[in-house]
């Protein structure tokens, strides 16, 4: 680099940092407090504790963070209804904008900051000390302990150079706090003994074709807390007589497969693998472990969707928090990961919580869990179901609240507006209606698991998730072709006569009728008709394909 060329860098970089700032729209953070998840996490109760217990943020400390930025081509939801791209020409369509590419990796040099580009998930990773963020996105971070748990923390927005802000959409990692909680309750030992299923079981109570296999098919688990053991995994399957599958971790952002004991995340993570790889023999299963921040669930997400190696086909979320507990940035950042899985064919399903209309937000009003609600994913809800001499006797949404075992969540999101696949619905008129499926959720109607040498009994939307995963999964393999984002099948005419329709019991606010209902959505899954459904083509598809001949 000549002389000039030199001097003329440097007073760029110059010009950054003393260049006028903005707040990046939807960066806002409010003061700690507790939340669903916070609670979940042990931190509790923080009102009174919070501020005397705050503390700078030590300097040197080096963090990273996730900077999203624009794509050259923005992926629409056109492109997620229509044919389904590879990562390569995903990659090649819409990778991240090389302008903003450049501005980003500009900005973080000129407040020592190194940097890493992530072009097909549209993210530039920004590494450096606490007090280069701090300086460099205009916040002030500080460390609050409770208990045992130390968080960073920061409050309000995030302020930009004015030349910078255009091309940045979300930054993620600066704050620490819990984001998500796991929504699986484990049922009473007693009660569950006679009443609960194994996964296999509950596939044939649904109809899941007999013998059939996933054989081809990766089933990514998203995990924000806990781990496995192998030696849980074989005996497992040993005792239901399957072959076990073949699990693989995969650790974003410092995540770990992190095994402890059976009364904490573990019987998340364990749950998941179980019931998706029993009802999908064959499947391969890749769990993604993050952080449990709004940084880690992004790119726990991203990492599933655009991963050239192991190649998900389909993606289950078991986790999950009140929209009203996200950033706007977060949300938004967390919805386009699943749109951009969508346009690759990937199904996500996501549990919609265990905490009925309120949704574990306390303040006696209405919210969905956030990313059930989120317009690309496979929203599933929950049910209590009782069946004798192999047939479904009894099915009502599942609604255990006065017993403290929960309920389904669902409702009506005010984050989201109505997609065009439930128009025909006149409850969701307001916003996206959750869920959209659902499957037996009742903790004392629930799935027998090992978790850490421990059988055990569990429910909660947390295990509807990986059930419908495992049948997309059979789905796919069978029909050799993948189902994406399969609503619009779904919500048919000809979809609707695909399910158990649960036409009793409430949530709370809401009440299960004829039809969808945001307690159980469509209903529970008739399989075999789910699997003939999503090997058909779409109406407008046809329309395309006689038009062209």
């Amino acid at each position: 680099m000549s002389t000039r060329a030199a001097r003329a860098t440097l007073s760029a970089l110059a010009d950054l940092r003393n260049e006028p700032r903005s707040p990046l729209p939807g960066s806002e953070k409010s003061a700690l407090a507790d939340t669903p998840a916070t609670v979940a996490a042990g931190i509790k109760p923080l009102r009174a504790t919070a501020v005397a217990k705050a503390k700078p943020a030590s300097s040197r400390k080096k963090i990273t963070v996730s900077v999203v930025v624009p794509r050259t081509k923005p992926v629409t939801q056109a492109a997620v209804a229509g044919k389904h791209l590879t990562r390569a020409q995903f990659k090649s369509s819409h990778a991240a904008s090389p302008a903003s590419v450049k501005a980003v990796q500009a900005f973080a040099k000129a407040f020592n900051l190194a940097s890493k580009a992530e072009p097909a998930r549209s993210t530039v990773h920004v590494t450096g000390t606490v007090k280069d963020m701090q300086e460099a996105f205009g916040v002030t971070l500080q460390e609050h302990t409770v208990g045992a748990k130390t968080l960073r923390i920061r409050q309000g927005a995030i302020y930009l150079p004015d030349s910078v802000l255009p091309h940045v959409q979300a930054v993620l990692g600066l704050d620490n706090r819990p984001q998500a909680k796991p929504h699986y309750r484990v049922g009473k030992t007693r009660a569950a003994a006679n009443t609960s299923f194994t996964p296999p079981q509950l596939a044939q109570l649904y109809g899941f074709p007999a013998n059939a296999k996933a054989t081809g098919q990766t089933i990514a688990l998203i995990e924000l807390g806990g781990g496995f053991r192998q030696a849980d995994i074989t005996a497992y399957f040993n005792s239901l007589g399957i072959a076990a599958p073949s699990v693989k971790a995969v650790l974003v952002d410092g995540g770990k497969n992190a095994p402890s004991n059976a009364n904490g995340a573990d019987g998340e993570v364990m749950l998941d693998i179980e019931v998706a790889a029993a009802v999908a023999p064959g499947a391969k299963i890749a769990v993604y472990f993050a952080p449990n921040t709004d940084q880690g669930f992004v790119d726990a997400i991203a990492t599933a969707a655009h991963d050239t190696t192991n190649k998900p086909t389909i993606i289950s979320i078991s986790w999950g928090g009140p929209e009203s507990s996200w950033t706007s940035q977060a949300l938004t950042a967390l919805d386009n990961a699943c749109k951009d899985a969508a346009a690759l064919g990937i199904t996500v399903t996501a549990a919609a919580g265990d905490d009925g209309s309120d949704d574990g937000v306390g303040d006696g009003g209405k919210h969905v869990d956030f990313p059930a609600s989120s317009p690309n994913v496979l929203a599933c809800g929950g049910t209590k179901l009782v069946a004798s001499n192999g047939a479904v006797t009894s099915e009502v949404v599942w609604n255990e609240t006065t017993n403290k075992e929960g309920a389904t969540g669902g409702g009506i999101s005010t984050a989201f507006p109505q997609p065009t696949w439930q128009k025909s619905i006149t409850a969701t008129k307001s916003g996206r209606g959750v869920p959209d499926v659902a499957g037996d959720a009742d903790p004392t109607t629930g799935y027998q698991v090992r978790v850490d040498g421990q059988n055990m009994v569990i429910g909660g939307t947390s295990a509807v998730a990986p059930l419908w995963a495992g049948l997309i999964a059979l789905s796919n393999a069978t029909n050799k072709n993948a189902a994406g984002l399969p609503q619009s099948k779904l919500y048919s005419a000809t979809g609707q006569k695909a399910f158990r329709d649960i036409t009793k019991g409430n949530n709370g606010a809401y009440k299960a009728k004829t039809g969808w209902d945001a307690c159980t959505g469509l209903g529970s899954p008739k399989g075999a008709s789910i699997i003939t459904l999503l090997a058909t083509r779409s109406a407008s598809k046809k329309k395309t394909s006689r038009a062209k001949a």
